[in-house]
């Protein structure tokens, strides 16, 4: 009876040793994790891109699902092709904490050298456009367990050649200051400006531009910025608002020049271009902002007017149709839109 008690009792130890040991191992870290905890590549989509096409998180435009994990890989057919990344305009996941996206986000990384372009989560902003600096860049979602949110992203991709814009038929060091200045306000990027001035080695260039020198630094750099300015972005933002349709308050007596009936609401706000032109790149003295595409667009309001003198005051609700500026450009002064 003691012998067998005994095997008993260290049957017994044996199980609750392997079963610490099978629970101790199901809380641990997975292996399959990376330090930014996505997982690995390991069951990434590849995808060989000849032509244009998407990627987006599952049930796009609705609530994406919970829990998720997705990895694209994309790869130029061509080697010599550059890959562009637009994000659609309907953008959101969920919000990020004390400004980092912990929870749900995308990411881009540049495989040519491991470069994460970006993170991204909540709704407040769409994220820029992304450009490769090969022909390969790898896309990664991750959703949490808890909340889900909507429309989540989509991501469009298409081709570029190394050099896809345009550069003057002129070498930039035979230009005059003035033909340079012209030259350069031509560019969208900064990577095509610095392709464009050191075709040879832009990429060199580009980093140069970041890196501290003996040289005298802007502020931004020496109060330690956290991340690199975004040139691109500070020109974007000049083309997007310095001349735009924006709301504007106009009176219906005037616009209408009705100086015989009375409207309410008096003023409605209708869309007219505003802004300047400073950095008007068509050559002329007087560069304005002026309408592109003019709609016309009804908007229904309370009209009071007298018939005759000793009438009562007639009230009806009339339809008034506005000018509305859909598209503004600069053009120079004396020039009609279309």
């Amino acid at each position: 009876m003691s012998l067998s008690l005994v095997f008993l009792l260290i049957s017994a130890l044996d199980f609750r040793h392997h079963g610490s040991e099978a629970q101790i191992n199901k809380f641990q870290p997975s292996s399959n994790k990376e330090p930014n905890g996505v997982h690995d590549h390991q069951h990434e989509k590849i995808i060989t891109i000849s032509e244009d096409g998407s990627v987006q998180s599952p049930r796009f435009p609705q609530s994406y699902p919970r829990d998720v994990v997705l990895v694209w890989r994309l790869i130029a057919a061509d080697d010599n092709m550059q890959i562009q990344l637009t994000f659609d305009q309907r953008f959101g996941l969920e919000e990020p904490e004390n400004g980092l996206c912990k929870f749900d986000f995308v990411e881009i990384e540049d495989l040519s050298d491991g470069t994460i372009f970006g993170r991204w989560c909540g709704t407040n902003e769409v994220p820029g456009i992304q450009i490769s600096k090969a022909n390969q860049v790898r896309i990664r979602f991750r959703s949490d367990e808890y909340l889900a949110s909507k429309p989540g992203f989509c991501i469009y991709y298409s081709l570029l050649e190394p050099a896809h814009f345009e550069s003057p038929t002129v070498p930039p060091p035979s230009l005059s200051l003035d033909n340079l200045n012209e030259a350069v306000a031509g560019f969208d990027t900064v990577e095509e400006l610095i392709k464009y001035l050191e075709p040879e080695r832009w990429q060199l260039d580009l980093d140069d531009l970041y890196k501290p020198t003996w040289q005298m630094l802007g502020k931004a750099f020496v109060h330690g910025r956290k991340s690199r300015v975004d040139l691109n972005l500070l020109k974007e933002e000049v083309r997007l608002y310095s001349c735009t349709p924006r709301n504007t308050s106009v009176s219906l007596r005037e616009e209408l020049k009705r100086t015989d009936t009375i409207y309410w609401p008096g003023c409605l706000l209708v869309k007219r271009c505003g802004g300047n032109c400073a950095c008007c790149s068509l050559g002329c003295q007087d560069c304005q902002c002026a309408p592109i595409k003019v709609s016309k667009k009804y908007h229904e309001v309370l009209q009071l007017r007298y018939r005759s003198p000793g009438k009562p005051l007639q009230k009806s609700l009339a339809d008034v149709g506005l000018e509305h500026h859909e598209e503004c450009g600069c053009v120079c002064k004396g020039t009609t839109g279309g």
